[in-house]
């Protein structure tokens, strides 16, 4: 069975060390083909914090897949954000800022939806849905679909609605009705699986709605421990996604939660 991993949230200078080993060992024993990596990689774009996400990114058995998030921007560094915002992203995982990733079974586009004017939200241009679109409406009848956010395109508690990605309806109803299957994000540190319809009753098909949780920070919310994704192809007509939690009492990541969703073409 083909698995990805979905992490999100790493923030690097915040991270712990024995969850940053138990993930290691989750992805050595699980061997997922690919690492999502939806953002928020550093906490505060410096150039350590970088260099510690690119190692702990290369001391996994698989490539990873990785877009910048809010944090991932200088905060305080103001001319480095004025004129190279990116910089140190790109200095850890190379010059794009998107990312694509085509194989039997999988589609997996990853979209920038930081800018430097903002703090905290993001955004998604016209092009930006327009492109993403198009390249699901090419992808085979075969590929499971995956769009990667920064910010979530779903809320399901009032208070953050506020932290949805600007730009969220056009780029939801869009996507799902260009084929996308599931839709990842992380940024609010609360992991849930949700069907888009919830949100959007008109559409003619089912998309879902993915977020994962911190994944090695210490930064979590409230009682929700750091926690990650695996996703698995279940045939054709289904995808399996299992919620991994650290568990602080045995030192691993722990399944915890394991819902199969189906897949409409």
């Amino acid at each position: 069975m083909s698995v990805l991993l979905h992490l999100s949230d790493t923030h690097f200078g915040t991270e712990q060390p024995a969850v940053v080993e138990a993930l290691r060992h989750l992805a050595r024993t699980q061997r997922p083909e690919r690492a999502i990596l939806s953002g928020d990689v550093t906490q505060r774009a410096r150039r350590g914090q970088f260099a510690a996400a690119r190692r702990f990114v290369d001391s996994l058995p698989m490539p990873t897949l990785a877009i910048p998030g809010n944090h991932d921007i200088p905060l305080f560094n103001l001319a480095g954000r004025l004129l190279r915002p990116y910089a140190g992203f790109r200095r850890a995982f190379g010059q794009a800022l998107e990312c694509e990733w085509s194989a039997p079974g999988w589609l997996v586009i990853g979209i920038n939806t930081t800018r430097w004017w903002r703090h905290k939200h993001g955004e998604v241009s016209r092009a930006q849905v327009a492109r993403v679109a198009e390249r699901l409406r090419r992808a085979d009848p075969d590929q499971l679909r995956i769009v990667a956010t920064h910010q979530p395109l779903l809320a399901i508690r009032e208070s953050d609605r506020r932290n949805l990605l600007r730009g969220h309806a056009e780029a939801a109803t869009a996507w799902a009705q260009a084929g996308a299957d599931l839709l990842l994000g992380g940024h609010i540190h609360l992991p849930y699986i949700r069907p888009l319809r919830t949100r959007y009753s008109t559409l003619e098909r089912e998309a879902w709605v993915v977020q994962a949780g911190t994944a090695v920070s210490h930064r979590v919310r409230g009682a929700v421990p750091n926690s990650v994704n695996l996703l698995r192809r279940e045939g054709t007509a289904a995808c399996v996604v299992e919620r991994w939690d650290f568990d602080r009492a045995v030192g691993e990541f722990v399944c915890v939660q394991r819902e199969s969703l189906p897949i409409h073409r």
